[in-house]
């Protein structure tokens, strides 16, 4: 497990699937996991939008992404839509 957590670390996105897949199906490991990426947390900046449909919510923030992306910054997104027929309202 520490051998994920270090790759993960390094940016490989299959790790980091991995290593979330074991906390979501609450594994043997996954307080190990939490408790070894604890020191790496509570540094993020977060950002909500939210607005009406049609509004620019999706161009604000793909122009968000980009201008930190261009900065060196490192960008994830969680979109939620409670309303949509897509996802169901689940998170993405």
């Amino acid at each position: 497990m520490r051998e994920l957590i270090q790759r993960m670390l390094t940016g490989d996105k299959r790790s980091c699937a991995k290593l979330i897949t074991a906390v979501e199906n609450n594994t043997d490991e996954a307080e190990k996991i939490l408790g070894e990426l604890h020191s790496y947390t509570g540094r993020a900046h977060v950002i909500g939008i939210t607005g009406p449909p049609g509004a620019g919510k999706s161009t604000l923030t793909d122009k968000i992404a980009k201008a930190l992306v261009d900065r060196g910054k490192k960008v994830g997104i969680i979109a939620i839509d409670p309303t949509s027929p897509y996802s169901g309202g689940s998170i993405l």
